[in-house]
């Protein structure tokens, strides 16, 4: 049996245990009235880009318009999410193909990647994707405008593909000469920084879902942005010391070293900020949301591990620690978005596309302030379960991210902005200066102390103190802080304004306390996730569970293990296990265990 006759014989049939929302339903009937070989759907974070791209793949397979589905995405564990996913509706996506690996594996209809591993081998892909007829999934197809080596991949790889979606999240800005592959741009007049006018190229999504219409229709939480500033006092190359507020900072560059200062670990900005936010996780907790979960993004991990230090020491629990290069990571995003840790500290790795939908509170404690990577953060604690539900953002009371804050709401295009001809005061749109190493002995930069205080909720553009009366809240009143209609921005602010001395003294209480954690903290031992029944996990524990068996049968039989593996593959004739189909798979651990 050929290829496409195998792909079409094991065309899935829908098993979407939800039904569609609106911008689903509406998206598909464009996608259908045009059949095109190109789409792209910008939605906002939150609002089910994955149901709406697996419900299309689903559609297509039963109508044999296509015969494989190839997903492409930014990280590991977001492949493992879409093939969680679209076992859930009835399609079978392979997250382990590798490059080494020839042929997608017998009794899938596809299989995820990532952008990286087709910059590595893009004729390998190319391959798979003209093979059959092939839907390839873009997600989060920005990444595809990083470089412009992974954007020549990417065109390379799936420039013959029958169809492809392109999927994002936010609006995205490129540099003229690195075009993102199959976006289609129009010229549009663009009005720089500075005042002044160009020519700019605008992409034009076929589909667009923003914030404002998503909150409209309950399909994402409303956020409340608490902002706190603080005094930051540092030594400069001069050995100078310098202080200045975070929201009172003046120039630029000492509001660079204002900041860089407050998320020192060895401030009080840190502690404070993540003793509020406890604070608001408890209060979540025990108003509606028993479950309720906290992110705090640092800016490396070293900052990382001192902050999940300090979450520990505050709150008194371990929060769970996830980093880029801990082979564990994505059982540990697994783990905290299934169960009842309060506070997860990561880097990058639940920026974008990772789905926590308990997650309701974020510390912004990085020095990250693109607008792309606002909005997607800020993503993760959107998700709406339930009506009611709220999302809290704590963030340093700077101009670029209180800016950002503000204009999150606002609908906004592709730009792709024509090079600048001068230099204005727009936001900075890289990280902060990474730390300098000492010339001649002498530091550039020491981070001395910080403070924090509440300054003030943003609603509506508008920084609310909660300066008013004392007794502008009632106490009943406290348990529907931030839910937009029931109390306003000046009651919100003073219910944290309010709570933020009893905020200090927590913290002073518990800085005596000497935290002497070798390691970190203890590693709990968790029970791995029951995989029963997901066909993607079956075929990876069949794979793990055949090498132990030839483990066994090669010491039993003093029999090199590739021996035993070839005779395994005479005896049960088909591919290697890694390209094997279940059903192979199956009959071959059956014959290792007669050989027992």
């Amino acid at each position: 049996m050929g290829d496409t006759a195998l792909a079409r014989a094991q065309a899935p049939a829908i098993t979407s245990a939800r039904p569609l929302r609106a911008w689903q339903q509406a998206a598909l009937e464009r996608y259908e009235e045009a059949s095109p070989k190109d789409f792209l759907v910008t939605a906002t974070p939150g609002a089910g880009k994955t149901t709406f791209a697996l419900t299309l793949a689903a559609r297509l397979l039963q109508r044999r318009e296509v015969a494989r589905v190839i997903v492409v995405c930014p990280t590991d564990h977001l492949r493992l999410q879409w093939a969680d996913a679209a076992d859930r509706m009835g399609i079978v996506l392979d997250p382990g193909l590798t490059n080494a690996v020839g042929p997608v594996r017998a009794g899938t209809q596809g299989y995820v990647t990532t952008y990286a591993q087709v910059a590595g081998k893009p004729m390998l892909h190319a391959a798979r994707a003209t093979s059959v007829k092939t839907l390839v999934i873009l997600d989060e197809v920005h990444h595809a405008g990083d470089g412009l080596s992974w954007g020549e991949a990417i065109e390379e790889a799936y420039g013959f593909a029958a169809r492809r979606l392109c999927l994002t999240g936010t609006p995205f800005r490129t540099k003229p000469d690195e075009r993102i592959p199959f976006v289609r741009y129009e010229e549009d007049g663009f009005e720089g920084d500075a005042g002044e006018a160009g020519a700019g190229l605008v992409s034009r999504a076929d589909y667009t879902y923003g914030y404002k219409e998503a909150l409209a229709d309950n399909v994402v939480r409303p956020v409340v942005f608490a902002a706190y500033t603080g005094t930051s006092r540092w030594r400069n190359s001069a050995g100078e010391v310098v202080a200045a507020s975070l929201s009172e900072a003046g120039t630029r560059s000492v509001e660079m070293q204002a900041w860089r200062t407050a998320l020192d670990p060895k401030g009080q900005w840190v502690p404070h900020v993540i003793a509020a936010m406890d604070d608001r996780i408890t209060h979540l907790r025990e108003n509606g949301m028993p479950d309720a979960a906290g992110l705090i993004l640092a800016s490396d991990q070293d900052d990382a591990r001192a902050y999940a230090k300090i979450v520990r020491r505050v709150t008194g629990k371990a929060p769970e620690l996830i980093l880029s290069d801990d082979p564990k990571a994505s059982k540990k995003i697994e783990r905290f978005s299934t169960g009842s840790a309060r506070i997860a500290v990561c880097v990058r790795m639940i920026s974008e596309g990772v789905d926590v939908p308990r997650a309701a509170v974020l510390a912004w404690m990085t020095s990250y302030r693109t607008p792309l990577f606002f909005a997607q953060a800020v993503g993760r604690v959107v998700r709406s379960r339930a009506p009611h539900e709220s999302a809290t953002v704590f963030l340093p009371a700077v101009r670029p991210l209180l800016s950002l804050a503000a204009s999150m709401e606002e609908q906004r295009n592709h730009v792709m902005p024509p090079p600048k001809t001068q230099q204005g005061d727009e936001l900075d749109l890289e990280p902060l200066p990474p730390k300098e190493r000492a010339v001649d002995g002498v530091k550039q930069f020491e981070a001395l102390e910080a403070d924090a205080r509440f300054a003030h909720v943003l609603h509506g553009g508008t920084a609310h103190t909660g300066s008013g009366s004392p007794a502008v809240v009632a106490p009943e009143d406290e348990e529907f802080l931030g839910i937009p209609g029931l109390l306003t921005a000046e009651q919100t602010a003073e219910l944290l304004a309010k709570r933020d001395d009893e905020l200090r003294l927590r913290i002073a209480q518990r800085a005596h306390h000497d935290d002497e954690d070798g390691g970190l903290f203890p590693v709990e031992d968790h029970p791995d996730e029951d995989d029963a029944g997901r066909s993607w996990r079956d075929a990876a524990e069949l794979r793990r569970e055949i090498n132990r068996l030839v483990s066994r049968v090669s010491a039993k039989t003093s029999t090199p293990h590739a021996v035993v593996h070839t005779q395994l593959r005479q005896s049960v004739p088909g591919p290697p296990s890694a390209s094997a189909s279940v059903d192979v798979l199956r009959a071959r651990r059956e014959r290792l265990r007669t050989m027992l």
